[in-house]
């Protein structure tokens, strides 16, 4: 590894809502920089201005503020290579491009659409298996390799249209030790002659993050698999450039892959899923279409970033559940895997429950209360408290406690049939009949404590053991055979309400049975 500090930089294209997998890119960035007392920046790669959609720079700020991605230079907080969008860093890349032209590593390329369209016929006819603009098309094509010195410079001065073009040279091996993937070799004959710079005069992909993270100080590049191809093309510019010495090292990350395993994983696939794989919600700006986002679904932040830290890397122990501390103690560039990491998002759903179940009551309370006020339901402090308790280990999400709950809220009209034929017989109207009227006679404190010994001590007078009419007497209370503790859902009914339901479920159910 380089000796120098580490600097890792994350460098989005505003183009849109950061997809999954560039958060975990993200992610992955600042484990490493702040386990190895590192720095991290955030680029803003805004090159294609085609492709620029507003409010996306701002949407992933947000989305790492709130996954607790912090970062130490960037458009925000500024720092000594500012400025950190490249569409503010225009003329700079220039120089770099000009040079490579000067030095023989690169050419002005004139060629028009219509030209380049018929190279590709052309080579698509002779059945070439890829047509690329490269060492031996470029001979047939219109540039400075092929016209003379003379016209190159007319055309230059008379305003005419250009790319730059990086001179790929024929008959070299391209090699880097990728710290995930070992070494990767790649021969100069499968590379063509990219443009580095546009017609536009803005810089690719290409030139710009190769100039940028060298005078950045990049240490490190972690990125998608998607760019591997690419890293045989960077490491020549490295070379061409004469910063192969400082070059940063390479780590390509595994694809994130669709819920079945076969395939990228893509919007599409969580539109037809139902479930997110964006960080926040995003509004697209032209179509005003919604995308789902992991914050307003739900999910807490830290059990977003747990999960998508799990998806291609493992701490080689048992453990799964980390919080941000113990995700940067442990993390190793060794334990990333290779092959692509399935997205499943009923994974994702118990991280969460898992990070609900040791929430702090009291948060959970604050961020309840106000769910339950939104659904116009008229709850106290006390009662919320009470649910919270009720459903805490039941539920995968805080509006889940709401939703769950709504049984509290709703007198039954109606009973699980199948339920009522099986558990509703003589024995069951006897016992709930008895437990009915002794609840009326009772005026101790109506606590679930309370209410078991005296429900055990009416079954025990009726000779009924309480294990047989316990899903008639949850029929009775909720219309449903399966819930969270009954006591305890007595107690936060309250006397009044059980004893009400009790006495519908007396009159209703002899009716629903002689209907069925």
């Amino acid at each position: 590894m380089n000796n120098k500090p580490v600097r890792v930089r994350f460098a989005p294209s505003p183009t849109g809502p950061l997809h999954a997998g560039g958060v975990r890119t993200a992610l992955y960035n600042y484990l490493f920089a702040r386990q190895q007392g590192g720095q991290m920046l955030l680029r803003i790669e805004d090159t294609d201005q085609n492709r620029y959609v507003p409010g996306a720079e701002e949407y992933i700020l947000e989305a790492l503020q709130w996954l607790g991605i912090t970062i130490d230079e960037g458009p925000q907080q500024g720092g000594p290579h500012a400025p950190y969008r490249q569409s503010e860093r225009k003329e700079m890349y220039r120089e770099y491009a000009e040079r490579l032209v000067a030095e023989g590593k690169a050419y002005y390329a004139f060629d028009t659409a219509e030209e380049l369209d018929a190279m590709r016929k052309r080579l698509e006819a002779a059945k070439v298996a890829a047509a690329q603009y490269n060492a031996i098309t470029r001979m047939e094509m219109t540039n400075s390799l092929t016209l003379s010195a003379e016209e190159t410079k007319s055309r230059l001065e008379s305003g005419e249209a250009y790319v730059i073009r990086m001179k790929i040279m024929p008959k070299e091996d391209i090699r880097f030790n990728d710290l995930i993937r070992g070494w990767v070799v790649v021969h100069s004959s499968q590379i063509d002659d990219k443009v580095l710079l546009k017609s536009d005069g803005m810089p690719t992909y290409h030139l710009a993050n190769i100039v940028d993270d060298h005078l950045m100080g990049i240490t490190h590049v972690i990125r998608g698999e998607e760019w591997l191809p690419s890293a045989p093309l960077h490491v020549l510019l490295y070379r061409y450039l004469g910063w192969e010495s400082t070059m940063p090292q390479f780590a390509h990350l595994p694809l994130l892959l669709k819920p079945d395993g076969n395939g990228k994983l893509s919007k599409r696939d969580a539109d037809l899923g139902g479930f997110p794989i964006f960080p926040l919600e995003w509004t697209d700006p032209n179509t005003g279409d919604k995308a789902k986002g992991f914050r307003e679904e739900g999910y807490f932040a830290d059990a977003t970033a747990n999960f998508l830290a799990l998806l291609g890397w493992n701490a080689g122990t048992e453990q799964e559940l980390f919080n941000m501390e113990e995700l940067i103690a442990a993390f190793s560039f060794e334990r990333v895997h290779k092959a692509g990491a399935r997205f499943d998002i009923q994974k994702a759903n118990w991280f969460n429950q898992q990070y609900l179940k040791n929430l702090d009551d009291a948060r959970l309370i604050a961020q309840a209360k106000p769910l339950f006020e939104k659904q116009k339901i008229n709850v106290t402090d006390e009662q919320v408290a009470q649910i919270v308790f009720l459903l805490k280990d039941r539920v995968h999400f805080v509006k889940e406690i709401v939703s769950e709950s709504s049984f509290l809220f709703n007198t039954p009209e109606t009973y699980d049939q199948e339920l009522v034929l099986k558990k509703w017989d003589e024995q069951a109207v006897s016992a709930i009949s008895g437990f009915k009227d002794s609840l009326v006679a009772f005026e101790g404190e109506f606590t679930a404590h309370n209410i078991k010994e005296n429900l055990a001590a009416t079954m025990e007078t009726l000779g009924i053991k309480m294990g047989k009419i316990m899903q008639a007497l949850r029929l009775a209370l909720t219309g449903e055979g399966h819930g969270p503790d009954l006591m305890v859902t007595m107690e936060i009914l309250g006397k009044d309400e059980v004893i009400t339901r009790l006495d519908n479920a007396l009159t209703r159910l002899p009716a629903q049975i002689r209907l069925a």
